[in-house]
């Protein structure tokens, strides 16, 4: 108990602590920002030099680090200067570095000062710099962070004169002037948005954020929780409850004392948790954007999960048996047999060895759930999978005498076999959908694939009230009150479903239906995925054969070809960086386009074009280029929009949304996944606004 108390002791107080500080400004550093030298000649180079005074027990953010690791690195745009361009990227001078607990990943970062410098090419007599530095703040103290801008103005001018005027640094007065980024990307890297909340002092406004960011630390939380309670639900499966007494029966009578019991319990438990870790981290060491993305929508390791997941179901219902191979069982036990360390790693060899035919199809799940191209995600969802699975089995070890207040395997065990048999059915067919959007097939459109779901959870209730049984069940005399409440929970989901017959949104279930444009038969609205016909334009929309937008919006899938159709309409150009396989696009969709707030302004105010990543169309050779960034001829369109995505904006996460003018320039700072629709409403608001003004 004291393990987990003391920790959450401290993190209470920590939280009365970060409440007590929210309740004042926070004082952001003092900056001295000027030129290095400033004698300066045109076609002749200079460096910006950025220094900061940080506050005691707080530090910020560098820029040489991931920037998928979590925190907001700093960056300088340069948005509005004239007579310079930059020549490198911002650069930090001899930052510390640590590996960051919280975000899980090498960070740097500054304490106490900070400098930066940013070398820039002197292109006209008359200089004038116009920055904005934009960093995150942050305190291990009170727990907070705190996103600042710090805007200035430096006046100069060249060919050898010193008249240098700088304009003292200021914070921006209004956060509503987002940052707008250079058109060469070195200028100012784009970070993912994170949602602002104002604090004024009377005199100045200032923005924070938590440190919980949802696309990072929060995000790796979620799905290590989610990942735990898969681990959990493993201890149900029959492979693994009889693995219980073997391990009361290995452990009994095998210490000379209660310590020594516990610290081979405990190796027990750690040997479990390395095991599977170990193949988190093999999945780890191999991934990358390319593979991950490769796993994810590439038709042969979906089809193959498919079978894998259609195989176990069929075991489950009670179609065959799977067994590991008797003799290598036998080989991995007889080690276990001999006693010592080696004995106790072998018996959680063994366990893992056993339980693998219940537990693969999960451990298989948070693998490519996290196949998302970082290191961290996949040991941290194994680590958390396996840490719930091996906790039992440890308590056991401590504490044998347990074994006698433990339910006797029977047909309660098989009725949890049929369950898991009828999951693994449903969830196949989402491997399925996903090579299917991407490759086109037509195979499992919206309305067949809500149907497949509608038939086996309807004979899931059925079974969970008795009235089908497989050849391994007992006669039921009656229905416990559980499995009853378990059977009208899913006829509730059932019934749930088959409104999304006739095109009802079914948004809790967004991320794992296909997309709307798919619906053969909605009588909800009419299937308008993609225009047929541009009045203005005079000519279809490029792959509107087979890319289509949700909720009968109208919208173009090539980029060049909607910013054309942007500037003749008078509108701004909305980018939507989304993929077949992606299921926060989906969601998205569902239960934030689908609002009639957000859907009237997305139909009447912008220029839609939907650029997606996976699309694996292949262009003309014509059309086909070598990325600058990575050196690799881009040849689909998917892979030419992810290229465009990073290179433009600095990012390749999806859903992403980026709003332009005319000039291709940023209206407001793009934003990611946030199912909140009355801040979706405020950034399509903000863009108005801003595009009005231009």
């Amino acid at each position: 108990m004291s393990k987990y108390f003391k920790p959450s002791l401290l993190f209470f107080f920590l939280f009365l602590i970060s409440l007590t500080s929210f309740g004042q400004v926070v004082s952001p550093p003092k900056w001295n920002i000027q030129l290095a030298n400033p004698d300066l000649k045109v076609g002749g180079e200079a460096e910006i030099v950025l220094k900061a005074s940080i506050p005691r027990n707080w530090y910020i953010y560098s820029n040489d680090f991931d920037e998928n690791a979590g925190p907001v690195l700093t960056s300088l745009s340069l948005e509005g200067s004239k007579g310079i361009s930059a020549t490198e990227k911002l650069k930090p001078i001899n930052p510390k570095k640590k590996f960051d607990e919280v975000w899980e990943a090498d960070i740097t970062y500054f304490s106490i000062a900070a400098e930066f410098r940013q070398k820039i090419s002197i292109t006209e007599p008359n200089v004038e710099i116009k920055g904005t530095v934009e960093y995150q703040m942050c305190s291990d103290v009170t727990g907070q962070c705190i996103l600042y801008e710090e805007d200035f103005t430096i006046k100069a001018t060249a060919q050898g004169s010193s008249n240098l005027t700088p304009t003292p640094t200021e914070s921006a007065a209004d956060n509503s002037n987002l940052e707008k980024s250079e058109a060469d990307s070195s200028v100012s890297a784009i970070e993912p948005v994170q949602e602002k909340a104002e604090v004024s002092d009377g005199s100045q406004e200032r923005s924070f954020v938590d440190l919980e960011d949802e696309g990072s630390k929060g995000g790796l939380l979620g799905f290590m929780f989610v990942a735990f309670l898969a681990g959990l639900a493993a201890l149900l499966t029959p492979c693994v409850f009889p693995m219980i007494p073997m391990t009361v029966t290995f452990f009994t009578g095998r210490s000379k004392s209660r310590i020594s019991g516990i610290r081979n319990a405990g190796i027990y438990g750690l040997s479990i948790i390395a095991i599977y870790t170990i193949a988190g981290t093999a999945v780890a060491a191999v991934q990358g954007p390319e593979f991950a993305n490769w796993l994810s929508t590439h038709w042969l390791p979906n089809v193959f999960f498919f079978l894998i997941f259609i195989f176990f179901a069929f075991a489950f219902l009670g179609m065959f048996e799977i067994t590991l191979p008797s003799s290598f069982v036998n080989k991995i036990d007889a080690k276990a047999d001999k006693g010592g360390m080696a004995g106790i790693f072998f018996m959680a060899f063994t366990l893992v060895l056993v339980s693998f035919s219940c537990t693969g199809p999960i451990v298989g799940s948070i693998l490519i759930k996290a196949a998302g191209g970082d290191f961290i995600t996949p040991i941290a969802g194994m680590f958390a999978f396996s840490l719930a699975f091996a906790i039992p089995f440890t308590l056991f070890a401590v504490f044998p005498e347990w074994l006698n207040s433990l339910p006797k395997s029977g047909g309660w065990l098989n009725s949890v076999k049929v369950v898991l048999g009828f999951l693994e059915l449903a969830l196949a067919f989402k491997f399925l959908s996903v090579a299917d959007q991407v490759y086109h097939w037509g195979l499992l459109d919206r309305d067949i694939y809500i149907t497949i779901w509608i038939v086996i959870f309807f004979l899931l209730g059925l079974y969970l009230l008795g009235k089908i049984r497989t050849k391994h069940d007992s006669p039921m005399d009656f229905i416990g009150v559980p499995r009853l409440m378990l059977a009208i929970a899913t006829f509730v989901f059932v019934v749930y479903l088959i409104p999304g017959l006739w095109g009802a949104p079914l948004k809790a279930l967004s991320g794992y239906l296909p997309p709307m444009a798919t619906h053969d038969f909605n009588v909800m609205e009419s299937r308008a995925g993609a225009i047929t016909k541009d009045n203005q334009l005079g000519e279809n929309p490029k792959y509107a054969d087979f890319l289509h937008f949700p909720h009968g919006i109208q919208g173009y899938f090539d980029y060049k070809q909607a910013l054309a159709a942007a500037q003749k309409q008078g509108k701004p150009l909305f980018i939507d960086f989304t993929g077949h396989g992606c299921v926060n696009c989906r969601e998205m969709e569902a239960r934030v386009w689908s609002d009639p707030q957000v859907l009237q302004r997305l139909k009447e105010d912008f220029v839609m074009v939907a650029l997606y990543i996976d699309e694996r169309y292949e262009l003309p050779e014509a059309e086909w280029y070598v990325s600058d960034y990575d050196g690799k001829e881009k040849k689909t369109i998917g892979k030419q929009n992810a290229d465009f995505q990073i290179t433009k904006f600095n990012n390749n996460a999806q859903p992403y949304y980026v709003i332009l003018d005319h000039n291709e320039e940023l209206l407001v700072k793009p934003k990611a996944y946030d199912t909140n629709v009355l801040n979706f409403v405020s950034f399509l608001e903000e863009a108005k606004a801003e595009f009005g003004r231009r």
